[in-house]
């Protein structure tokens, strides 16, 4: 433990009510950390995306999309996913349309949070290539809602509330992705290690592991931590929305859990979507 005094790391994970859940337990020194420090990056999944293909944080969430770019650097653990068990990002606009409608060329827009979001990979695959506009997760339901693009790709707590800015769903991808898979669950995201900690990767993955059931041992507590990031939900939809993304699967993938990941991301390879199947190493 000696070579770990005093030594911080850099956390990076989004600012919304499921990552908050699952890092409390670290962010407030509720762990025995074994003389590892943290420092909590907060910034959107594109965002980490962008900065896990630099190699930027020592730990980091990304997209299952975006780790298909940053596999040689990073290590996929076996805990901190988030997939959609039978629900997911959904495809919303002012009014109902074909999905068809918003093939490329068509004339129609689709925003979207970020060209490496695993969001964006799932539409892609449903749709086929579509014209779309980058624009920041939160702010999607108004610039739909607003006439500025005909559809839009919402992924966070904006699949709870897009009905208060008038807007109907169009398309659930995780339904969409359980009825074409036999009802495997989504992957959207997952905590990576990167490869050069090497002997410490299992004690990093051991304590955001623990973090997670902190969070789900002490549910109160730590919903109510996450609530000052769920931009405008009230306890209980946090509460909702908490329980969507972080459970036992979050523990751990499970062997269907895995299959999925495998499957999306060779999916998307043999479409011509991503430039390599990565290797999946689930570290326990």
């Amino acid at each position: 433990m000696g070579t770990t005094a005093n030594r911080t790391l850099k956390l990076g994970h989004s600012p919304d009510p499921d990552d908050a859940f699952m890092h409390f337990a670290l962010a407030a020194n509720r762990l025995d950390t074994g003389g590892l420090q943290f420092e909590h990056k907060l910034e959107d999944i594109e965002s980490l995306n962008r900065r896990a293909m630099n190699g930027d944080y020592e730990i980091t969430a990304v997209s299952i999309h975006g780790y298909a770019y940053v596999a040689h650097k990073y290590a996929l653990l076996n805990h901190g996913a988030s997939m959609g068990e039978g629900y997911g990002p959904r495809i919303v606009a002012r009014q109902e349309m074909s999905l068809s409608a918003l093939e490329k060329g068509k004339g129609k827009r689709i925003a979207i949070p970020g060209e490496w979001t695993s969001a964006h990979l799932a539409a892609q695959m449903l749709i086929g290539p579509y014209d779309f506009g980058l624009v920041d997760f939160d702010a999607i339901p108004k610039a739909v809602a607003e006439g500025a693009y005909d559809a839009g790709l919402l992924i966070h707590e904006g699949q709870l509330t897009f009905e208060e800015e008038g807007l109907v769903l169009l398309q659930d991808l995780g339904v969409w992705w359980a009825e074409e898979t036999g009802g495997l669950p989504l992957p959207l995201g997952g905590n990576t290690v990167r490869r050069d900690l090497e002997e410490l990767i299992h004690q990093v993955s051991g304590l955001l592991q623990e973090s997670i059931q902190y969070g789900l041992d002490h549910r109160e507590e730590s919903v109510a931590y996450a609530l000052q990031f769920g931009r405008d939900l009230d306890l209980a939809q946090a509460d909702e929305f908490i329980a969507m993304y972080v459970n036992q699967r979050t523990l751990d993938y499970g062997d269907d859990g895995r299959e999925a990941v495998h499957l999306f991301l060779e999916r998307a390879f043999r479409l011509g979507m991503i430039p390599q199947m990565p290797s999946l190493d689930f570290v326990r």
